[in-house]
């Protein structure tokens, strides 16, 4: 049983301290914007005691779980995650869930370190927790002494003006023609519902890192489930607002995002696409259809009855767009953990369809593989504590001799009644604040 140990001290801004280290191979950070209960916490670690990276032939899952060890206490006055492992999940790990033969590319299907040393900001009482884990209690004051140490790094300042110039985007009208596709296949009862992206992919402009757009959208645009991981020649820049799975004390929530409208350009102009959203039918069947699968997805893990939505089509507004969110929750039944979990859970229903698997067919054959696009970003606490975000609003970073090349996408749900120029325009409207953040232009 290993031992924790906390110090507090006074509030230092997160992005600014993981600036700092954020090109070290394994720099990890969770930064919540927008406040609220869900916008508490936000946590930086770096320099992990061990990691994982999925290979051919190898269960990840059973891996990760090796990696996270046995249970072990946590403090009852310190922040939800005191120490564990946290990484990288990406949209193929589904292919271990479910046997699709999906293609990959150059990224891991999971990547994770093992993090006992990790600062914990906390945004309500507006201080900073060094948590430190070692198998006695000078080991584990000897971690948090180090993450504590990590404050009097010289942070880096963002770069300014363009990060990357001219990206290019998918063919619209190709886009348009898969939705289509689509539509048919479900007006011929082959699936319900899929969520079908585009992408848009660059480089970096000389000198820029994939850091600098995590810094500038946490100034611009900032997202209750913003992440970094730098891993070696990869980079994942996620601007999420949407919540994975969250578990805490034996309770499971997941907050699936189905339906949105664009933000107006005036008060009155914003609050009636709000009103629209809340009364349309078509998007609150889209939102139902991807609760009833989640609700699904729990059980098979929750003890029986236990699986509620409290919440349902509720509107949520972000700095882009206008969100439908529900909330379904749900109590572990006994024996299941975190890693039982994202199993039973991966990949998110709400950016793969209904049914799941044959939505995931179907994806397959309309995009090519999608990396960590749609995957999670996730912490895992050795106290059985997790939580982690869908990587939508978010850019994947490759390394090569000439600097980095920069891939992001953006989706919709297609539906019966979809009109593919809308659901183009809905991408469009995903993407947009992550592209004005890379080319450096005003909202």
């Amino acid at each position: 049983m290993q031992c924790v140990a906390q110090l507090r001290t006074s509030w230092r801004d997160p992005v600014e301290v993981l600036s700092a280290f954020a090109e070290e191979p394994w720099a990890i950070g969770f930064v919540s914007g927008g406040g609220g209960p869900r916008g508490r916490w936000s946590y930086v670690a770096r320099a992990p005691e061990a990691t994982f990276t999925g290979a051919p032939g190898q269960d990840p899952f059973e891996g990760l779980a090796e990696l996270l060890g046995p249970a072990s206490l946590s403090l009852a006055d310190g922040p939800p995650f005191q120490g564990g492992v946290a990484g990288l999940a990406c949209y193929e790990l589904g292919d271990v869930v479910e046997p699709l033969g999906l293609s990959r590319t150059g990224w891991p299907d999971l990547a994770a370190g093992r993090y006992p040393a990790v600062l914990a900001f906390d945004h309500e009482l507006g201080e900073v927790a060094a948590v430190g884990r070692g198998a006695d209690a000078t080991a584990a004051q000897a971690q948090a002494e180090r993450a504590l140490a990590w404050l009097d790094l010289v942070p880096e300042p963002p770069a300014g003006g363009a990060l990357a110039r001219g990206l290019s985007a998918s063919d619209p009208d190709a886009y348009e023609a898969a939705v289509a596709q689509v539509v048919a296949r479900i007006h011929a009862g082959e699936i319900f519902q899929a969520n079908i992206a585009r992408a848009w992919s660059g480089r970096l402009a000389p000198g820029a890192a994939p850091f600098d757009l995590f810094a500038r959208l946490a100034g611009q645009s900032a997202a209750p489930f913003a992440a970094y991981l730098r891993l070696p020649g990869l980079a994942v820049v996620s601007n999420s607002p949407e919540r994975f799975l969250q578990a805490r004390d034996g309770v499971v929530e997941t907050r699936p995002i189905k339906g949105t409208r664009p933000r107006g350009r005036s008060a009155d102009e914003d609050a009636c696409l709000a009103r629209q959203l809340s009364a349309s039918d078509k998007d609150r069947a889209e939102n139902l259809m991807i609760v009833d699968l989640m609700r699904n997805d729990l059980a098979r893990v929750c003890a029986p009855g236990s699986v509620r939505v409290p919440e349902l089509f509720a509107v949520e507004s972000f700095a882009n767009v206008h969100h439908l969110v529900s909330t379904v929750t749900g109590r572990l039944a006994a024996g299941q953990g975190a890693v039982d979990l994202l199993r039973a859970a991966f990949p998110p229903g709400s950016i793969t369809g209904a049914p799941k698997v044959q939505a995931m067919k179907v994806i397959a054959g309309l995009e090519t593989p999608r990396g960590p696009y749609c995957g999670s970003l996730f912490w895992a606490g050795v106290d059985g504590a997790l939580d982690s975000s869908v990587l939508i609003r978010t850019a994947a970073f490759v390394q090569d001799a000439e600097g980095w090349s920069v891939e992001a996408r953006a989706g919709a749900g297609i539906v019966a009644d979809s009109d593919p120029r809308a659901e183009r325009l809905e991408t469009e409207a995903k993407i947009a604040a992550l592209l004005r953040a890379l080319e450096g232009t005003a909202a």
